[in-house]
């Protein structure tokens, strides 16, 4: 076997003039270097003039091999028997990125002692002239030794090209590391499915991140490579291409395949330019300079990153596709060969063979087109069957073309969908299938249009595809008992909805308007009223599903944008939604909505805040619309139900009293009895001399922990409250700024750690109990500096600051809309201090990388802010914010 070398570039590498230039005594290192260093610059014109990666990949692995040949021959003896040389991994595959490490093994005969020096100067030298080396040396023996012990060097070794030495000790090492000496081919395809199983959890089996991992996430490179890793041990195929003539790809499969792996290249190329370094993170860094490279540009259609970015999610879920396919086609080759049981018929179209389904007949699609809908179903009624087999995946993908619209037109197909739909056990699974092998793209081309789409922020972290199916599930988990502790409101409500199917359906059209520009819920409700009446729904159910879609967000918006301690806010929800039937429906596709959107957005707070949304409107729904609760009665009850909690003799009973009427009727619509009761006790055992009061709760009833604190007002304490809060890493989710009549304030804020979740380390809420209760003491001080900076991420939406004013009868509702930053609510309250803003309420809405804050204010005679005074601090805010 002769070395096999890929062919070098002329345009890169002139081996005439290089030759001379070493025999004229020219210095190596600064030659090799140079070489080196003025070809990547040439690769890294070819590809912005836009050149293919396919070819620059192979032409650097062709230029590093004829560097490496003449850097040997600076070490080592020509034709020496006992030492060779080696590319391996990407590198012997003749496939070189940017900055790709040049992965190498010396092979020795025997004993490496001899060549130590020759060694260790020929690869300091390559270190020298700029090649990112990883290297090993090995002994024949060793090879062997280190492959059968780790399926890695295994893998590496099966992809080695010779580049110089004894051809007959590398074809010896090929020979010992072969599949007839360790790793025969059934065991080196359950190790690589395991691998890329624990690979694919790392990123929870979804290629669908917002900074995805070209190589090594879910349809990326890899996924790419595992296929051919296990064609080359068990065919011995030298390429893809070659698995062509065993029958084990087609033609459109292995086109497939080939210019998936050049789209790939291409971004992985760009990003080792982008980034200078090796990089197969898709980061919002590159993201958009990427976009740019390869031509697109905002349009009507989203910006050029979401297009892009559309490309590269739609081309790794077809190649996450086909490793699906594939490696169920080994797994019924190599693992299940021996098995050959009589297969067990489950209609006249389909049948289960090894616990698989498939098809009885390869022209079933063709005689019976709606059995590509039937599938999913036998699936759903056999939950025993493992999958399907992999020819009859091939199948049902080369046959969707029959899906057009007089397949959707026909009732037997329309009855089959909602028959599916209907079934409610293993819908998940089906679905997914259906996504997954072109299905319900092809049976609802609109869905085929969110497909890849990618809104381009922080708060969604799915494609619209990917967000859909997960808020499926979710709504599904409801109804499985070992999840009911996970929801127990959701689950209980679950059992009493009366068509589940309503449900679903709502699901799965609420965002598939998305990226059409417009009102994706007006859209959407359009499109669900057509796939309604289409498949026969009556009209009340009809009704039921385009409300939901139109009103997906109302719930949500309502909760977190509204003040809904308010009885008239809450009876103006209820009047919206009507009825307890459609608050059910709402509420469960609310949550089971939020928690598809990331797996950071939901968190304890958002549970409790429609948790408390949804118990009040289900009050003033039984309570009847015609009969609201008004704020007098509410304040009523609630002052008399804390009273009966403290149980206090006549002379407390004054004191508690002089202190409620002090606090005013508004204090009573924000907080509930035993927080009423919890507050007073405080208050009333404290002596003025020691203010502030600050209570602590790790976790509320409102689902963050919880600060109350009670002092003599200033127009500071806002800012220096959150300025604490900020530097300590919190995130505040809900603000209650309350003045007393007589000269305190009392006010109350939500917040939760880093990672969503409520502050339980008593140490770390004491630390920020002790610095507010040092600053509160003298509050005229400027707020503490904040440190924290601005996340990576967060740094690529820099969305512009929108300020604007209304007025309502007593006071100032300021909108802020803007991007999430440390130490943004304490800016915002310096300006107030700033200009003697009296804060009145505060309600906090983040959004990802968004803010949406809104703020009670009025002048210091709590009078609301004239037009003079409300453009004054909008320009502070924004100098503020700015800074």
């Amino acid at each position: 076997m002769t070395p096999s070398l890929v062919p070098v570039d002329a345009g890169l590498f002139d081996a005439e003039e290089f030759d001379t230039a070493q025999q004229q005594d020219t210095p190596a290192l600064p030659l090799f270097r140079d070489t080196l260093s003025a070809a990547h610059e040439e690769l890294a014109r070819r590809f912005y003039a836009g050149r293919a990666a396919t070819e620059l990949v192979a032409s650097r692995a062709g230029l590093i091999d004829a560097l490496l040949l003449r850097a040997w021959n600076l070490y080592f003896e020509p034709g020496d028997p006992g030492i060779a040389l080696l590319a391996v991994g990407g590198y012997g595959r003749g496939e070189l990125h940017p900055a790709s490490d040049v992965d190498l093994m010396l092979l020795l005969a025997e004993d490496p002692t001899p060549y130590h020096s020759a060694i260790e100067g020929f690869l300091t030298f390559l270190w020298d002239i700029g090649l990112e080396v990883g290297q090993s040396v090995r002994t024949l023996s060793e090879c062997q030794q280190e492959a059968r012990r780790d399926i890695t060097v295994a893998t590496n070794l099966q992809e080695a090209r010779l580049l110089i030495g004894p051809p007959a000790l590398f074809e010896q090492q090929r020979q010992q590391c072969g599949p007839e000496q360790i790793w025969p081919s059934r065991e080196f395809f359950e190790a690589k499915l395991q691998e890329q199983q624990k690979r694919h959890e790392k990123f929870h089996d979804t290629a669908y991140n917002l900074e995805p991992n070209i190589k090594e996430g879910p349809g990326g490179l890899r996924d790419i490579q595992i296929i051919g890793w296990v064609a080359k041990r068990h065919y011995n195929a030298e390429s893809l291409y070659q698995l062509l003539d065993h029958g084990f790809l087609t033609k459109n499969e292995y086109r497939t395949l080939h210019e998936g792996q050049a789209f790939l290249w291409q971004v992985r190329f760009g990003l080792h330019l982008i980034a200078g370094r090796r990089e197969d993170r898709l980061l919002f860094d590159h993201q958009r300079e990427l976009a740019r490279q390869f031509g697109y540009r905002d349009n009507f259609k989203g910006l050029a990153v979401e297009q892009f970015m559309k490309q590269y999610y739609r081309t790794i879920m077809e190649l996450g596709r086909l490793n699906e396919m594939l490696l169920q086609l080994f797994k019924e080759e190599i693992l299940l060969a021996d098995e050959q049981p009589e297969p067990i018929s489950l209609n006249k179209r389909f049948q289960a063979r090894k616990g698989y389904l498939e098809v009885k007949d390869d022209n079933v699609f063709v005689h019976y087109p709606f059995a590509l809908l039937e599938v999913f179903l036998i699936l759903m009624q056999h939950p025993e069957l493992k999958g399907v087999r992999a020819n009859t995946i091939r199948l049902i993908r080369d046959h969707t073309w029959l899906i057009d619209g007089s397949f959707r037109a026909d009732l037997r197909n329309r009855s089959l969908f909602m028959e599916i739909v209907r079934y409610g056990h293993g819908f998940t699974h089906a679905l997914r299938r259906m996504h997954r092998y072109g299905v319900l793209a092809a049976y609802l081309p609109l869905f085929g249009r969110i497909v890849g789409q990618m809104q381009h922020d922080l708060f969604h972290v799915y494609t619209v595809d990917e967000h859909t199916l997960m808020v499926i599930r979710n709504l599904r988990r409801f109804t499985v008992p070992d999840y009911f502790h996970e929801f127990p409101l959701c689950s209980e409500i679950m059992q009493r909805i009366p068509k589940q199917e309503l449900l679903l359906l709502a699901a799965l059209f609420h965002d598939i308007a998305k990226g059409r520009g417009g009102d994706h819920s007006t859209l959407g409700a359009s499109d669900a009223r057509e796939f309604c009446h289409n498949h026969g729904l009556s009209r009340y159910d009809t009704n039921l599903v385009v409300w939901l879609v139109k009103n997906h967000l109302l719930l949500s918006s309502t909760a977190q944008r509204k003040d809904i301690s308010d009885p008239e806010i809450v009876h103006e929800f209820a009047e919206q939604i009507g009825d307890m039937v459609h608050l059910n429906y709402l509420y469960l596709l609310t949550v089971a909505d939020i928690r598809g959107t990331s797996e950071h957005v939901w968190n304890s707070w958002k549970d409790a805040l429609l948790q408390e949304l949804y118990h009040a409107s289900v009050r003033a729904l039984r309570r009847g619309l015609k009969n609201p609760l008004v704020q007098s009665e509410l304040v009523a009850e609630r002052r008399a139900a804390a009273a009966e909690l403290l149980e206090s003799d006549d002379e407390h009973n004054v004191l508690i009293n002089q202190l409620w009427d002090n606090l005013g009727d508004e204090y009573f619509l924000r907080y509930f009895p035993d927080e009423i009761v919890w507050h007073t006790q405080a208050i009333l055992n404290t002596d003025l001399e020691d203010l502030p009061v600050i209570l602590f709760r790790e976790q509320s009833r409102r689902g963050g922990t919880e600060i109350f604190i009670y002092t003599r007002d200033h127009p500071n304490l806002f800012s220096l409250i959150t300025s604490v809060l900020s530097q300590a890493g919190m995130t505040v989710v809900d603000a209650r700024i309350l003045a007393s009549r007589d000269g305190y304030t009392l006010d109350t804020f939500q917040y939760l750690d880093s990672s969503g979740e409520p502050v339980r380390d008593a140490e770390r809420n004491s630390e920020i109990r002790n610095k507010l209760y040092h600053l509160l003491r003298n509050p005229g001080q400027e707020a503490p500096e904040i440190t924290r900076r601005l996340p990576r991420q967060a740094k690529h939406f820099k969305i512009p600051t929108e300020i604007y004013f209304e007025d309502d009868s007593e006071r100032t509702i300021m909108h802020i809309k803007t991007y999430d930053r440390p130490g943004l609510l304490s800016s915002i309250g310096a300006a107030f201090y700033q200009h003697h803003i009296q804060l009145h309420n505060a309600k906090i809405a983040t959004f990802g990388e968004r803010v949406e804050d809104i703020f009670e204010i009025t002048k210091q005679d709590d009078q609301p802010l004239d037009s003079e005074l409300k453009e004054t601090l909008r320009l502070s805010v924004l100098e503020q914010l700015e800074e």
